[in-house]
């Protein structure tokens, strides 16, 4: 059998298989940026931006300062934007995360961990708005003990929009099995799209070092379903999905595991399409 030609690149070629996997990787960001009105000027900028910056930051020689020259031959942009790009105030890294995220986060985590407020299987309990008939777990309370600063109806009439919650006929409220991953809302998905995405990516450039600890990456996926399987395919993924996510969370917001200065982040996906014409049947776990 011949040898796979794409592995054989010359010294400091880009490899192919990697090239083909960007290339599809990027296909739904590109598709994305369409849709909201980014173009390719716009994009090209940010990823010359990123391109300097990130080499800037991480591949630094010890005990030598970083050099225009050095940048443009590590990244290929002219020298004069390295310089430009530098000599600019530095743009945060990271998206910051709305204040709605994060304290949103924090109830629908103390929701889904407390003694009280979860059932047997570790699920979240369906919370009377207020503690007036007795019980001592409430939707007041709980959004009262992460912050004192909101008020409880503004923080469930903006969930109900959002989707995050729903009411029963007996006024007790109901917490997506999503936990807070919001239907809409424009901040939080697109803060949610920049984390979750650059963790994936992150885990898998982390797997490909070679010697490093390798991350969980892994995926169960299959050409050739019939559509009609796909509802109850999807169901089956959300019920052990969300079992794994609020065993996981239930460790995390413990206090044996607070007090560090790392940050994790695990998540679970579904996703289905219709398959191209002429694919061949392939049944694959990876």
């Amino acid at each position: 059998m011949a040898a796979d030609q794409s592995d054989s690149t010359s010294p400091g070629a880009p490899p192919g298989p990697l090239l083909a996997a960007l290339r599809r990787l990027l296909q739904p960001l590109v598709r994305l940026a369409i849709a909201r009105g980014i173009t390719y000027p716009a994009l090209s900028e940010l990823i010359k931006e990123l391109f300097v910056e990130v080499a800037d930051r991480d591949f630094a020689l010890a005990g030598k300062a970083q050099t225009d020259s050095r940048l443009t031959l590590l990244t290929g942009v002219h020298r004069k934007d390295v310089k430009r790009l530098r000599e600019e105030k530095s743009r945060s890294a990271h998206a910051r995360m709305p204040r709605s995220v994060s304290l949103g986060a924090q109830i629908a985590s103390a929701w889904s961990t407390r003694p009280g407020y979860v059932d047997a299987d570790g699920a979240p309990l369906p919370l009377p708005r207020s503690a007036a008939d007795g019980s001592e777990a409430s939707f007041e309370a709980l959004v009262a003990s992460v912050s004192k600063d909101i008020r409880p109806r503004a923080v469930l009439d903006e969930w109900i929009r959002l989707g995050v919650v729903s009411v029963d006929d007996q006024g007790r409220v109901h917490l997506d099995s999503a936990a807070f991953v919001p239907g809409s809302g424009f901040e939080e998905m697109s803060f949610y799209l920049g984390q979750n995405i650059h963790d994936h990516i992150a885990a898998i450039d982390h797997n490909l070092a070679s010697g490093a600890e390798r991350f969980l990456e892994r995926c169960v996926h299959y050409d050739h379903v019939a559509p009609e399987s796909l509802p109850e395919l999807a169901r089956l993924a959300e019920l052990h999905g969300m079992k794994a996510l609020r065993a996981v969370n239930a460790r995390a917001a413990s206090p044996q595991t607070r007090g560090g200065d790392w940050r994790m982040n695990f998540g679970i996906y579904f996703f289905a399409e219709p398959l191209p014409g002429g694919s061949q049947e392939q049944q694959n776990a990876g």
